[in-house]
């Protein structure tokens, strides 16, 4: 009788902690939902660091982050050096100011499958990601998204939101590396100048690609 009162309590337990943790992976859901179709626009600081596979931290760079969906934004690297990443719509733009060099590429081809699509991708962005479950640590919900296609560059991503607003994205790649991103100075739907997503290259300049027209894309 005891084993028995022993084993109702267990299954009791056990279904409370399986609808608990429901209830935090539905909430989890909510706020990845609620970044893709309400935040049209954000802009605010990012500190970015690559760790290797041992855990030591390879690079840091900061600069600041710009984005207007469904699919323009921005990344300009001012630490330790300049780069600007710039999506029109039609084709992303890298310029590195050192190398004054520019690579070019269709913007449909290059986002996809990649974390990118999700900051700056329309809402059907996530159709290519699964959720993966929901954490909580201390004041950050952490909400993993895993990609449908076998063949991403990355095998996890994490986003973490804190008080409903995202602050953290930690990107897993295949080559066991990890890439934590930290916003900061934060601005959500407040008007950003059209000409922040706009490029033409400098003269002078290397240009590796050829960017596509608004006819090309629509094919």
């Amino acid at each position: 009788m005891i084993r028995k009162f022993i084993l109702l309590i267990v299954i009791a337990c056990t279904g409370a902690n399986a609808a608990a943790q429901s209830s935090v992976d539905a909430a989890g859901e909510a706020l990845v939902n609620h970044f893709i179709r309400d935040v049209i626009t954000l802009q605010g600081r990012f500190e970015q660091s690559l760790i290797d596979a041992e855990g030591n931290v390879v690079e840091v760079m900061s600069g600041t982050l710009e984005i207007e969906r469904p699919t323009r934004f921005r990344w300009s690297y001012d630490e330790p050096y300049e780069q600007w990443l710039i999506a029109d719509g039609l084709n992303v733009w890298s310029y590195d100011l050192d190398l004054q060099q520019v690579t070019v590429k269709p913007q449909r081809k290059a986002l996809a499958n990649t974390p990118a699509l999700l900051l700056g991708g329309a809402e059907d962005a996530l159709a290519q990601f699964d959720f993966g479950g929901t954490t909580v640590e201390e004041f950050t919900t952490w909400v993993r998204l895993d990609p449908k296609d076998q063949n991403s560059s990355f095998n996890r991503i994490e986003l973490g939101f804190i008080d409903g607003e995202l602050r953290r994205m930690v990107f897993f790649d295949n080559l066991q590396q990890t890439t934590l991103v930290a916003l900061s100075d934060v601005t959500i739907n407040e008007p950003i100048n059209a000409e922040r997503f706009e490029f033409s290259p400098p003269e002078g300049v290397d240009v590796v690609g050829v960017p596509v027209t608004a006819e090309v894309s629509d094919l």
